[in-house]
C-alpha cells in the first residue's frame, strides 16, 4: 500500500492534511548503516588456528549474541575468524563507505567480504542506494582483490586454494532512528517504497507484488522489525547485530550450496560418462581404479563439504533468531538446495557403486582367463614329446 492510501485508510476514508502528508512522504533517517556483503568461496577448507597465526593483527573469533537468554553451545561450529582492513574511500551515490572492511573467515572455504555505508537523509532515497548496489562492478572488483591477497597471506592454511567465479551479494539495510519518530512504524506506513528497496526496482509494484516483498517480516519487540527478501533485507531497530549475522551466514551458506550444487552435476557427468564407456578387450583390471577412485573422492569431498556448512550455525537454543534462519531460508530456498545436493549425493553413489562392481567383475574376468590360460600351459607342458632312448 502506498504511503498516501495508508494515510486515507488511516483517516476512515477522509482525505489527509497537508501536514499528515507531508509527514508520510518526508521521513528523514537519522541514523542507519548499509551493509553491503560479498561471499567468496576459497577453498576446499581452511585452517582456522593456523590462519589465525598468520594473520595475528586484528582478529578475533566471531560469536552470536542472543535476544534472549540461551545455552552458549549453540554457537558457531567453529567459529569463524573475523579481520578489520583498513579500506578505501567509495562513494556510492549520495553515500559514501566507512574506511573500515569487515572480513569473515569460515572453516569450510568461504569468505565475506562487508563493506559498511552510514545512512542518512530522506527514507525513499534508499532506493537510489539500493538500485546502485545491484550487482555493483566496482564492489565486486575491490572485493575480489581482497580477496586474492587474503588468500596469499592464509598460504598453507588453505586446503586446494582456489577463488570460485560464483560470488553472493547481499545488502542490509539498518535503520535504528528516524524523523517523525511518531504515528506508527515507519514500516507500516511506507510499504510500497521499502518493497522497492528490498527489490531494486524502481516501477511501481501491484499489491501482490508488495505483499510478496514484506512476506518474510519478523519481530522481536514493539519497536524492531526484520523484512527479509532475495536481494536484500531491511532492519528497523537497535541492537540487530544478532539478526544480520544470521543473514550473513545464509548468504555464505548460499553460495556454497550453489558451488557444491555445480560440483556435483560435473561429478555426474564424469560418473555418467566413466559407466558407459565401453570397456576395452584387453585392459588390464586396475584401468578402471582410476575411473573409481576419482569418484569417489567427489563423492567424499561433496559430502564433506554439506555437513560442513549444514554443522557449522547452531540455533536451537534462541528460538527468535532459529525463526530469522528459517525465514531466510525460506526466501533463498535453501531447503530445495539441500534436497537437490542430497538426491545429487546419493546418485553419486549409485554409479560409484556400479563402477565399483563393474571393476570387480572385470577382475574375476581376468583372472578367470589368468586360471584358464594357467591349466592349458600345464596340459601342453605334460603333454609334450616324450624323449625316446
Amino acid at each position: 500500500m502506498a504511503s498516501k492510501e495508508a494515510c486515507v485508510v488511516a483517516m476512515s476514508g477522509q482525505e489527509c492534511s497537508v501536514q499528515e502528508m507531508t509527514m508520510l512522504e518526508h521521513v528523514t533517517l537519522t541514523k542507519g548503516t548499509c551493509f553491503a556483503l560479498f561471499a567468496y568461496d576459497i577453498g576446499l577448507s581452511i585452517d582456522l588456528t593456523e590462519a589465525e597465526q598468520r594473520i595475528l593483527a586484528g582478529t578475533e573469533r566471531s560469536h552470536l549474541r542472543h535476544r534472549t537468554r540461551a545455552p552458549q553451545y549453540f554457537e558457531y561450529r567453529p567459529a569463524p575468524l573475523r579481520l578489520v582492513q583498513e579500506g578505501s574511500v567509495l562513494s556510492i551515490g549520495y553515500y559514501q563507505a566507512s574506511p573500515i572492511v569487515e572480513v569473515m573467515v569460515y572453516d569450510f572455504g568461504a569468505v565475506t567480504i562487508m563493506y559498511r555505508f552510514p545512512i542518512s537523509g530522506p527514507f525513499t532515497q534508499l532506493l537510489d542506494l539500493s538500485e546502485s548496489l545491484y550487482e555493483n562492478e566496482r564492489l565486486l572488483t575491490e572485493s575480489r582483490l581482497r580477496v586474492e591477497r587474503l588468500v596469499q597471506a592464509l598460504g598453507q592454511a588453505i586446503e586446494r586454494p582456489a577463488i570460485a567465479e560464483d560470488v553472493e551479494d547481499y545488502m542490509m539495510f539498518a535503520i535504528e532512528s528516524s524523523i517523525p519518530g511518531e504515528g506508527g512504524p515507519l514500516w507500516r506506513s511506507h510499504e510500497s517504497d521499502l518493497a522497492q528497496i528490498l527489490r531494486a526496482e524502481r516501477t511501481p509494484f501491484s499489491e501482490q507484488e508488495v505483499a510478496d516483498a514484506l512476506s518474510c517480516r519478523i519481530s522481536f519487540g514493539l519497536d524492531d522489525a526484520a523484512f527479509i527478501d532475495w536481494h536484500s533485507a531491511v532492519l528497523f531497530g537497535k541492537e540487530m547485530d544478532d539478526v544480520r549475522a544470521v543473514l550473513e551466514f545464509a548468504n555464505v551458506e548460499l553460495l556454497e550450496m550453489r558451488i557444491l550444487d555445480e560440483q556435483l552435476d560435473r561429478a555426474l557427468d564424469e560418473g555418467y560418462e566413466a559407466l558407459s564407456r565401453k570397456p576395452r578387450l584387453l585392459s588390464m583390471p586396475g584401468s578402471y581404479e582410476k575411473d573409481v577412485t576419482h569418484i569417489a573422492q567427489l563423492q567424499v569431498d561433496s559430502a564433506l563439504i554439506f555437513e560442513r556448512v549444514t554443522n557449522t550455525l547452531k540455533l536451537l537454543g534462541d528460538q527468535y533468531l532459529a525463526r530469522v534462519y528459517r525465514l531466510v531460508s525460506q526466501r533463498f530456498h535453501l531447503e530445495e538446495w539441500d534436497a537437490s545436493i542430497l538426491r545429487k549425493l546419493q546418485t553419486l553413489e549409485s554409479i560409484y557403486g556400479k563402477m565399483s562392481d563393474r571393476a570387480g567383475t572385470r577382475r574375476m574376468e581376468v583372472l578367470e582367463w589368468i586360471i584358464i590360460a594357467l591349466i592349458a600351459l600345464s596340459i601342453a607342458v605334460s603333454m609334450g614329446p616324450v624323449r625316446t632312448h
